[in-house]
């Protein structure tokens, strides 16, 4: 095995995506140098879920220099909500500055079906656990007040308008899964105030802003939430509706990545 430094050579990547679940077609977007299977790498975790590769993807899109971060390790997993740090520490460590993260989710919102994306704005963290928990130092006490960076937030949707991609923004609910959650835990969180539901990203948003990161984040929607359609939901149509938005979300990073985000950024 090596380290990720190892595997990345002279190759300095400044910006990471990480991949949910059936999103692996956002790999075409990129210009691929390398591709390493996380099991061969010492940070990374393998993830067990059936729709992710797991594996890190080293390319290019436009100018930018990339690490795809094809597959996560979810909480549901090991009981490990810290799980990714490893990983997230070491790109941090090697001068990645900025992760664009993606994940499948169920839409409580009738005009937002599946095969829609929408872009997180701020998340609730209903999983009654935290990726920070056990660290020894002040640098826990991580201000969550612009966890989703308003600048990137606002290129991704001027770009949004400027090709035609239909992109929502709201609230993500962090549940951990991995039981999809019930009508009334549904009912509980449009009171509260989300959009979507899922059982990922809010773990690695917090640990990129403890690692000073900028954060993008964005939902493919797979599935009406529990009690919208009276129908029983399952990972088969998570799988299937994931490459569907996902068109429509490597549309929109591509078309903003081919561009030098660090000139660009409107």
């Amino acid at each position: 095995m090596k380290k990720f430094h190892e595997v990345l050579g002279d190759f300095q990547p400044t910006i990471a995506i990480v991949l949910g679940s059936g999103l692996g077609g956002l790999v075409d977007a990129v210009d691929i140098i390398s591709r390493t299977p996380y099991s061969e790498i010492v940070e990374f975790p393998e993830s067990t879920v059936s729709s992710h590769s797991a594996e890190l993807i080293l390319g290019t899109i436009g100018p930018n220099k990339v690490a795809v971060l094809s597959g996560r390790i979810h909480y549901y997993e090991q009981g490990n909500a810290a799980a990714m740090r490893p990983a997230l520490e070491a790109l941090a460590d090697c001068g990645v500055r900025r992760l664009i993260l993606t994940n499948a989710a169920g839409s409580l919102e009738e005009d937002m079906p599946p095969g829609s994306i929408m872009q997180i704005t701020d998340h609730i963290n209903f999983s009654g656990t935290n990726p920070l928990i056990g660290e020894p130092t002040d640098a826990r006490f991580v201000s969550m007040t612009t966890a989703y960076d308003p600048v990137m937030r606002n290129r991704f949707a001027v770009a949004a308008d400027e090709i035609d991609v239909p992109l929502s923004d709201g609230v993500y609910m962090w549940f951990s899964g991995p039981t999809f959650e019930t009508p009334a835990e549904i009912h509980m969180a449009r009171v509260m105030g989300a959009h979507a539901v899922g059982m990922s990203t809010v773990p690695e948003v917090i640990l990129a802003r403890f690692f000073e990161m900028e954060v993008a984040a964005f939902s493919v929607i797979t599935n009406f939430a529990a009690g919208m359609t009276g129908q029983e939901l399952g990972h088969e149509e998570t799988k299937t509706m994931a490459p569907k938005g996902g068109l429509l979300l490597t549309r929109l990073l591509a078309y903003v990545l081919q561009k030098d985000l660090d000139r660009d950024i409107l």
